[in-house]
């Protein structure tokens, strides 16, 4: 973001999300403006809605999917229609994929692959999630030349390199974890599968998350907005979860449950959290 915003540049971004975009933008001096997105329509972004947001001082587009808090995966028409939207409005498109290898029955669409889009897409992922490397604080991005260079600029400055350490283990992870990684979607599958019946089961709409690790459940069942229920559900029964007001206002009404966790422990969390929504429920 600093190396591409000047004060008052707005960056437009999906809202719920990732709770760091926000920041990222007010703290380079720029605008977030968010756009909502729903259960309904599986919380997936179309071009006309960025299109009501676009401004003279629109500078770039900001998304994020498969999405943290969600789940959601952008089908490749609704990318095709944004990549068209950002060419005529000279748009920078920022994608951040880190969770593209994490998806479920559906393919995803890395951005940059689009046709016609490389000279205004900045490409970011990592090792943190696919790789299960998220310590280890290593990842890329991918964009024209002269962005590169002044993201380098910026990034040499205050924190000089990634770790030594972290390098060579992206490296290691590039040559031999391809099985690792196969192995390991699998297994968030029978997770989601068992996170997402779960939930509905005690009484928590679910939209089914075909990416990531997380399951978004309404709340709203229980009359309580997502801090109330979030705390309750910690003190009550120790177990935690996320507000979805964290991640921008149409999180809420919602809380965001990780399932990159033992299958042991999403029942037992399961059955704890039936305990407190029948306990609560309106």
């Amino acid at each position: 973001m600093r190396a591409i915003i000047n004060p008052g540049d707005e960056v437009i971004m999906t809202d719920p999300h990732y709770v760091a975009y926000d920041a990222s933008v007010l703290l380079s001096g720029g605008v977030p403006v968010n756009v909502p997105t729903y259960a309904k329509n599986n919380f997936a972004v179309e071009a006309k809605d960025i299109l009501s947001k676009i401004t003279p001082k629109t500078k770039a587009i900001l998304i994020g999917f498969p999405s943290n808090p969600t789940g959601a995966v952008m089908p490749r028409h609704n990318l095709l229609e944004i990549a068209e939207t950002a060419r005529k409005h000279n748009l920078i498109v920022i994608s951040d994929e880190i969770y593209s290898r994490l998806t479920y029955d559906v393919e995803h669409t890395c951005y940059a692959s689009l046709p016609g889009v490389k000279d205004h897409t900045i490409l970011l992922n990592g090792f943190s999630k696919a790789y299960a490397m998220t310590g280890w604080r290593i990842g890329y991005a991918v964009a024209p030349r002269e962005i590169i260079a002044a993201m380098t600029k910026i990034h040499q400055y205050t924190i000089m390199s990634a770790p030594t350490q972290a390098q060579v283990a992206a490296i290691e992870a590039l040559k031999t974890g391809e099985p690792d990684v196969v192995e390991m979607v699998g297994d968030y599958n029978r997770r989601r599968k068992l996170i997402v019946k779960g939930l509905n089961d005690i009484g928590l709409k679910c939209f089914e998350p075909k990416g990531a690790f997380y399951a978004f459940p309404d709340i709203t069942c229980t009359g309580m907005n997502s801090e109330d229920f979030s705390e309750g559900l910690l003190q009550e029964e120790k177990v935690a979860v996320v507000p979805g007001s964290a991640f921008g206002k149409c999180g809420e009404g919602f809380v965001r449950c990780c399932y990159a966790t033992s299958p042991a422990d999403i029942e037992e969390a399961l059955k704890r959290m039936g305990r407190f929504v029948k306990k609560h429920k309106k």
